[in-house]
C-alpha cells in the first residue's frame, strides 16, 4: 500500500477516495478515527488516502486531473461557470 494523497480531514479523503472508485482504482481511508485523539498525535496530517502498489501509477495520474485544494499548487481557481468535479 502507497499514500497518494495526505487529507486535511475525513471528509476531503472520503471524496478522493470516492474520485478513485469510481476510477476503478482501490483506494482505502487510513487514520480517519485518530481525529480528536489527544496525546502523542500530531495536530494534523494522519488522514491519508492510500492505494495498492500497482495501482498507485494510475492513482496519481487521476489526482493530477482533480482540483484538489491540499496539492502542491495550493487552492485551485474556480471559474464562475465551474461546478465542480463533483456535481453532475
Amino acid at each position: 500500500m502507497r499514500t497518494v494523497y495526505q487529507a486535511l480531514n475525513p471528509i476531503d479523503a472520503h471524496l478522493v477516495k470516492h474520485a478513485l472508485d469510481d476510477a476503478g482504482i482501490p483506494a482505502f481511508v487510513l487514520g480517519e478515527h485518530l481525529i480528536g485523539g489527544m496525546g502523542e498525535l500530531p495536530a494534523t496530517g494522519f488522514v491519508e488516502v492510500r492505494v495498492p502498489d500497482d495501482w498507485y501509477a494510475e492513482a496519481e495520474a487521476l489526482l493530477q486531473t482533480l482540483p484538489l485544494v491540499n496539492d502542491a499548487a495550493g487552492p485551485v481557481e474556480a471559474d464562475e461557470d465551474d461546478e465542480g468535479w463533483l456535481t453532475e
